[in-house]
């Protein structure tokens, strides 16, 4: 009796399992997607034989949700659609992530069907692929009858162009350096096409002032001719005006108004610190090439 009653629970798990492999493609559950970065990917590119990203191959309904993050503890990179040709980028607009701090995450909604290769644009061996199909009929059923059918597909469309043109969250880092008796300031963004006012100030006065202005990359430098120290800082602000293509304000997306500020006090500032690094090593070199032995 023991062994019929095992042996009646196997068949009904066979039989289930059966009917699960045969039911339609439709029934696949495809709405949202997670994406990581493989550890250390950014320092090896040891990664690139099992994928740099994971999954390396992810699969996404149409107006469903892939979330890109950085699991990478070690360092930064990005998410950016577009191919690459040995290490010349090629990216394609369909979305970019920007720089990507560990932990940070960035979400995007397909909105046609297709394969959307990606890239990360600072480790550009690490490579990538969303496919994106069709959503399951169930997604777009009408609950109020075959007669609205057509306004309920128009809603939904709606709704996912609201995602794609939702605002993301901006992040600028601003550092500085003594450069040919002025001060040089690196602004870096975490998205693409940014444009943004600058205004420095010290003791009050303006010392540098560009309304306007937009950044292609993902850093952009500026000169000024003041230099800050402890009692007399110039004070740096960014002030972001919106995310896209110069002189076409009306399509602009992203935050508007965001302002961010830091105190500049180069006293002794990145390049310099650059030039006293080889001086080091210049000298170290020259002492362990000469092996000068002191004679008594």
């Amino acid at each position: 009796m023991k062994t019929k009653a095992i042996s009646s629970i196997f068949v009904l798990f066979a039989i289930a399992a059966g009917m699960a492999s045969m039911a339609p493609a439709a029934y696949a559950d495809h709405a949202e997607v997670a994406i990581g970065a493989v550890e250390e990917s950014g320092f090896s590119q040891s990664c690139v034989e099992t994928g740099c990203y994971t999954p390396s191959v992810a699969t996404v309904d149409v107006g469903g949700v892939v979330t890109m993050t950085n699991t990478d503890p070690t360092g930064v990179h990005t998410f950016t659609s577009g191919t690459v040709d040995g290490f010349a980028p090629s990216p394609d607009g369909t979305f970019d992530t920007g720089v990507l701090m560990s932990g940070d995450a960035f979400e995007w909604t397909p909105t046609e069907a297709g394969t959307v290769p990606y890239y990360c644009m600072l480790h550009t061996w690490m490579i990538g692929e969303i496919i994106v199909q069709e959503a399951a009929a169930e997604v777009h059923a009408d609950d109020h009858g075959d007669d609205h059918g057509d306004e309920t597909e128009m809603s939904h469309d709606d709704m996912v162009h609201e995602d794609v043109a939702e605002d993301v969250e901006l992040m600028v880092m601003i550092s500085d350096s003594q450069v040919m008796g002025g001060t040089q300031i690196e602004l870096e963004f975490n998205v693409l096409h940014l444009n943004y006012d600058l205004t420095a100030t010290q003791n009050g006065e303006v010392v540098f002032e560009e309304k306007g202005l937009h950044s292609m990359e993902l850093i952009a430098t500026h000169q000024i001719d003041a230099l800050g120290s402890d009692e007399n800082p110039i004070d740096v602000e960014v002030v972001s005006l919106g995310i896209g293509a110069p002189g076409d304000e009306d399509s602009w997306t992203g935050p508007v108004g965001q302002v961010t500020t830091a105190k500049v006090v180069p006293e002794f500032g990145t390049i310099a610190m650059m030039v006293l690094a080889v001086a080091i090593i210049s000298i170290v070199a020259v002492t362990a090439k000469s092996r000068v032995v002191p004679r008594f």
